[in-house]
């Protein structure tokens, strides 16, 4: 996200912090008169004695009534400053104002998949040395476990309110990255939770609860008073996904995007964050939408997320995004100027970089910029402040401190995270789990078999400590480990020492894969094969090794590993681990030895390496295009041949599913203000007198559906099962998709046992459709509702009547 400016303001940071007699406090980079003293343990902005010991009256300032509501006194301080000061309070640097007692505070943190110090306001010293490093992200939506992903989140802001009242930290976090996986050599899909716009959104939802909730506050009546643990921001909106692909980087990429798409995919995940999440943030991206910057685009900005979705918070830009407008994009041949006034109007209120701050005071006296929407702006910023406790304290956290940071508790969960989140993806003749009785010697060889800092990805922090493969496996065996080759892998010469370990092993399991070096921020992968010799290096292994052959994959993306998955006398089983984090040896050791029995399924599709030559990376449709040749994209809209589909996993044991429908169709009696509604067939044949309904039109909070899952263990093993569910539409409509996942829920069954659990589901939300138009419509004929891979379904049939004439 950082831009080389920001990049280069850090490191200065960095080194100013390891000279000082004192660390740097976050909420104050330098030192100011007004600046909250280097690694102080800052407690709020109005405390009456704070504001004695620097010769103030608080009582003179309504900003600091407890009794006002937030709006009121964040009005009131805005009011307070002059023209001059409001806008050096625009940056994430924002630098106080001395004689209203506001300190300095900055504004970007990092949270991805646990406390970051990417951003300036954090960092880690010898009081604080590390934090917890979950999975990434990708990796820990396989467990499609929502309580998961909301327990990782409260663990992550507990961390982060101890580390600030430790003066280590920020209160403000953006994170988590919520973009969707179009492309699969899209190289930040790490930071993902993948393909489906619905899944994103669940786990985006999820997350903001998991770092901002406050237990007993979830439903507060005024939600911009509602207050909280530590403030979570959704990014990067929007349809930005083109990092540096031959030459298309994501500073000048102008996403061309149908509505029909926008709303489908592009922004679903954004309102499931702003309005299930109650996310008090959303960044705006690099990229130009349709021809407009994203940051200066009022109908994103004000219209979406601040009027359709009524976001209770603020709006960020990436990092020197104004500066990318100006500079590389050219918009308009803007002026610094111009480019501030028209952000501001399109409603972004902060911006991460110095445009603001050194721009906006010129804007103004220009003519340019409202002053108005300044004073907007910093009301938003300072309400969540206020709601975080930066100006009055939380009794609830104040308590915390390092013992709450790289607690053992916490690393159980990151190991337990990536156990949840590792799939399995070929286990012929039910070689996994091995024994540890029969295997004695292990040879753990490949690029990741003494991974560390591979596995906890990027925007990872300080780990609490690392557990790579081998000392994982260690655990269980005598492990002779040798290299063969490094992920690059362009020399051939240590991958006889490899295969000499694993001619004398009892069993042999092969860490291959990808890293950062691959797939990463501005670095789009060019194909989906293991590179340079790394498929020669695993043959090679697996065809003199004396016991059975565990190929273990580490990665973000799907890697086209064809080879392996039709190898059927050598390689015996194949796990996918993602980027493991700072447990993932251990993690990965557990479920090959059967102390953790695999429940992973893939959030992404991973397709044959012949998929990325059919149609280019910026192209940015969904559904296919035949005029041109291009297969559609992720599996709502691709039938072509895979090497493995979304949601693909196995087990140690079997599931056997049986279900029950309560509400096999529904009629709806149209009145004379609802029409039918027409939509494109395949042919005539499939049209119905009636084809469908605007879900506008329709009383949707009023119909669900409902069913029963029973799922049996029918294995010999105690296990966990993923249930998706999905819903396909009537056959014959022109773009619609194949189908769609409408729900899931993970379930641990007992061996012998089953479950028995139900799904209520929104008619309107589970079956509609976004069709070319843009419109959300409810077509009427046979659905089906899909349980697991096609194990099980039942028909939803739904028809429409009208008042006679009113068709």
């Amino acid at each position: 996200m950082a831009n080389t400016f920001l990049l280069f303001t850090y490191l200065i940071f960095i080194a100013f912090s390891a000279i000082s007699a004192t660390a740097g406090n976050a909420l104050s980079t330098l030192d100011h008169d007004n600046a909250i003293p280097s690694g102080s343990n800052f407690t709020f902005v109005c405390d009456r004695s704070r504001y004695t010991s620097l010769g103030l009256n608080m009582s003179n300032f309504a900003f600091c009534d407890s009794s006002l509501s937030y709006d009121v006194r964040a009005k009131d301080l805005v009011n307070h400053m002059t023209l001059h000061e409001k806008v050096k309070q625009l940056g994430d640097n924002a630098y106080g104002v001395p004689r209203l007692g506001l300190p300095k505070y900055e504004w970007w943190s990092e949270a991805l998949h646990g406390v970051s110090d990417i951003g300036p306001g954090t960092f880690f010293d010898d009081l604080v040395p590390a934090a917890t490093s979950f999975p990434t992200v990708i990796l820990t939506t396989a467990s499609f476990n929502e309580s998961l992903w909301r327990n990782i989140g409260q663990v992550v802001s507990t961390e982060a309110r101890a580390m600030y009242n430790l003066g280590r930290a920020g209160l403000t976090y953006w994170s988590p990255t919520i973009n969707v996986v179009r492309d699969p050599r899209w190289g930040r899909t790490t930071e993902t939770p993948g393909e489906d716009p619905f899944i994103v959104g669940t786990y985006a939802a999820n997350y903001v609860r998991g770092l901002q909730d406050i237990e007993g506050t979830e439903n507060y009546e005024d939600l911009n008073s509602r207050p909280l643990k530590v403030s979570s921001c959704c990014k990067h909106f929007t349809a930005y996904d083109v990092d540096d692909w031959k030459g298309v980087e994501r500073y000048t990429f102008d996403a061309r995007v149908t509505e029909q798409d926008m709303i489908e995919t592009f922004l679903l995940p954004f309102e499931m964050c702003v309005k299930e999440g109650d996310a008090s943030c959303v960044m705006c991206s690099y990229n130009r939408v349709n021809g407009i910057p994203t940051c200066a685009d009022p109908k994103l900005l004000n219209q979406t997320i601040r009027g359709d979705w009524n976001l209770h918070g603020y709006i960020v830009s990436d990092c020197d995004s104004i500066e990318v407008m100006v500079d590389d994009q050219e918009f308009l041949s803007d002026t610094n100027e111009d480019a501030v006034a028209q952000t501001l109007k399109a409603g972004l209120d902060l911006d991460c970089g110095i445009y603001y701050t050194n721009f906006t005071q010129n804007s103004v006296r220009q003519g340019k910029a409202r002053e108005e929407y300044i004073d907007r702006s910093l009301t938003y910023l300072y309400v969540v402040l206020m709601r975080v406790g930066f100006f009055d304290g939380s009794n609830k956290f104040e308590s915390l401190g390092k013992d709450d940071v790289c607690n053992k508790e916490h690393i159980e969960l990151a190991a337990q995270a990536a156990r949840e989140g590792i799939v399995l993806l070929k286990n012929d003749n039910e070689t996994l789990p091995l024994s540890s009785d029969k295997i004695k010697k292990l040879a753990v060889v490949g690029p990741h078999a003494n991974a560390t800092e591979a596995m906890i990805g990027n925007y990872a922090g300080v780990p609490c400590r690392f557990i790579s493969p081998i000392d994982g496996f260690s655990r269980y065996a005598n492990v002779d480990y040798k290299i063969g080759c490094d992920v690059a892998c362009k020399n051939e010469s240590l991958i006889f020492p490899a295969m000499k370990a694993a001619k004398s092993a009892d069993a042999t399991i092969i860490v291959a894969g990808i890293d950062l070096s691959i797939e990463a921020e501005s670095l789009d992968r060019e194909d989906l094969l293991l590179p340079g010799y790394q498929t020669q290096f695993i043959n090679q292994v697996a065809s003199i090794s004396k016991g059975p052959v565990i190929l273990v994959i580490m990665s973000a993306g799907g890697v086209d590993i064809s080879f392996a998955k039709s190898n059927i006398s050598n390689i015996k089983a194949i796990l996918w681990a993602g980027y493991p984090g700072e447990e993932g040896g251990l993690a990965i050791a557990d479920v090959v030895f059967g102390k953790y029995n695999p429940g992973g399924r893939l959030p992404v599709t991973w397709y044959e390496a012949e998929y990325v030559d059919q149609l280019p990376m910026t192209s940015m449709q969904l559904r296919p295009d035949d005029r041109l040749g291009y297969p559609g994209r992720t599996y709502k809209f691709f039938n072509g041949s895979t090497v493995y589909p979304f949601g693909y996993g196995l087990s140690y044991t079997k599931f056997k599913y049986s279900l029950t429908s309560s509400f096999p169709s529904v009629h709806f009696k149209l009145n004379r203000f609802q029409h039918c509604y027409q939509l494109r067939y395949e042919t005539d044949a499939f049209r119905p007198p009636c084809p469908a309904v605007l879900t506008d039109h329709l009383p949707c909070d009023d119909h669900h559906f409902n069913f029963e899952v029973e799922v049996k263990n029918v294995g010999s093993r105690d296990g966990n099962e993923v249930v998706i569910v999905y819903s396909k539409p009537p056959e014959g409509i022109v773009g619609a998709y194949i189908k769609q996942v409408i729900g899931f829920k993970r379930v641990f069954v007992l061996a012998g046992s089953s479950v028995k659990f139900k799904f209520r589901l929104n008619l309107c939300k589970s079956l509609h459709l976004i069709d070319y138009n843009a419109y959300s419509v409810l077509p009427s004929g046979g659905h089906t509702i899909v349980v697991g891979d096609d194990i099980a379904s039942f028909p939803l049939q739904i028809s429409f009547s009208s008042v006679e004439g009113y068709y």
